[in-house]
């Protein structure tokens, strides 16, 4: 066996082709981590508000809450069921309205949707992990509002002091900024239920229904409960689910785009390998038939060249996973498909995705050394000393 230092030493001796291939596998891993880093912060950022006994309820039919419409008389009838947690005479749940404004962006001349979400006092005790970090919650049945703090600062009106146009001539302002651990949430604006139901003409109705359940367990007494009242005509899901589907569709199209670009980009990086161990195999055939007439096998010199292929991209693979680490201070807007409106995500690092990404770049020396390696191991020691 070709002992490793030789690799290491081999590598070093030729600095410039080295470090060409360590930075296109790096380039190559930071694309394939960051991709990966942006699909795992739109699930976090839709699905991190869900809870396991949480229950949505919708109108049939609906896939989100701006096209479902439940009149307000049907809402006590939900948090009705003896499934529903109570907290003395008042039940765990909430009827909210979710519509969307339209609202100028600072920084461009365009315009962008911003969902707008009617609720009450009850909307914040029902999620125990929202706060407001600056300024104060809104008033009931006052055109005050709160605004989450992704969205703050991003659009005109969104700053505390400052107003906005729920419609014309019907200006809401701004008094406090909230957080609920970096969910969609953060990119919403929260105002009295009754003052956006009255400004976008929904008055007597709620999107949605959430409501807190006993347990988790009792979800599938509630949902059959629920559906089996054909004077309802609502549907149940967990709160989870609802969420997952919200964040499906944006997923899958970055995911594929970005997967699509690692691909390119991957192949790109193997022929680059490819390229630099057939040409250090052309300048090293003296050096491989000294290996072979101090007794080395074929199968000594074939891994020896293979393992140089795969600690180039190894090292590379680390350089990149380091440098994706920084897409975790990165936060963007785009809109989100499901509702229409803009949200602003995060890259999420995670070990798993740092440990994957390397393991790919390993890949990539590994499939792009194999081909050079077999070349170098089929060289006979007479012919590469004598050449």
């Amino acid at each position: 066996m070709v002992p490793v230092k030789y690799n290491a030493r081999s590598l070093i001796v030729r600095k410039a082709t080295s470090t060409a291939t360590i930075v296109g596998v790096a380039l190559v891993v930071f694309v394939i981590a960051s991709s990966m880093m942006l699909v795992s912060g739109i699930k976090k950022t839709l699905a991190v508000g869900g809870s396991p006994d949480h229950a949505i309820v919708l109108r049939v039919g609906s896939s989100d809450e701006m096209n479902s419409a439940i009149p307000v008389a049907d809402v006590s009838k939900v948090l009705a069921q003896p499934t529903v947690r109570r907290d003395g005479d008042q039940a765990g749940g909430i009827g909210e309205l979710v519509t969307v404004g339209a609202l100028e962006k600072i920084g461009t001349d365009g315009w962008s949707n911003v969902q707008l979400r009617g609720t009450t006092e009850a909307g914040m005790r029902f999620r125990p992990h929202l706060k407001v970090v600056e300024g104060v919650a809104p008033r009931p049945g006052t055109n005050e509002v709160m605004v989450g703090k992704c969205v703050r600062g991003r659009f005109k009106g969104l700053t505390i002091g400052e107003s906005f146009e729920l419609t014309k001539n019907r200006p809401v302002r701004v008094v406090g900024i909230f957080e609920d651990d970096g969910s969609s949430y953060e990119s919403e604006v929260w105002m009295d239920s009754f003052v956006l139901g009255e400004a976008s003409g929904k008055q007597g109705t709620v999107g949605s229904v959430r409501v807190q359940l006993t347990s988790a367990d009792a979800f599938d007494a509630f949902k059959t409960a629920v559906e089996s009242d054909k004077g309802l005509r609502l549907g149940v899901m967990r709160e989870v689910e609802f969420f997952e589907r919200q964040s499906e569709g944006l997923a899958v199209l970055l995911g594929s785009i970005g997967g699509m670009i690692a691909v390119f980009c991957s192949i790109g990086a193997m022929i680059g390998a490819m390229i630099t161990m057939y040409g250090s195999i052309a300048n090293r055939q003296r050096e491989i038939g000294t290996l072979r007439a101090l007794g080395f096998s074929r199968r000594s010199i074939l891994f020896a060249f293979m393992l140089e292929a795969v600690l180039l991209a190894g090292c590379g693979g680390v350089l990149g996973a380091i440098a994706s680490l920084s897409m975790g201070f990165v936060q963007f807007s785009m809109l989100n498909q499901a509702s229409w409106s803009e949200v602003v995500f995060r890259f999420e690092p995670t070990l798993r995705i740092v440990g994957n990404s390397i393991f790919i770049a390993a890949l990539m020396g590994l499939f792009g050394g194999i081909f050079p390696a077999v070349r170098a191991a089929r060289i006979s020691a007479l012919t590469a000393i004598r050449d």
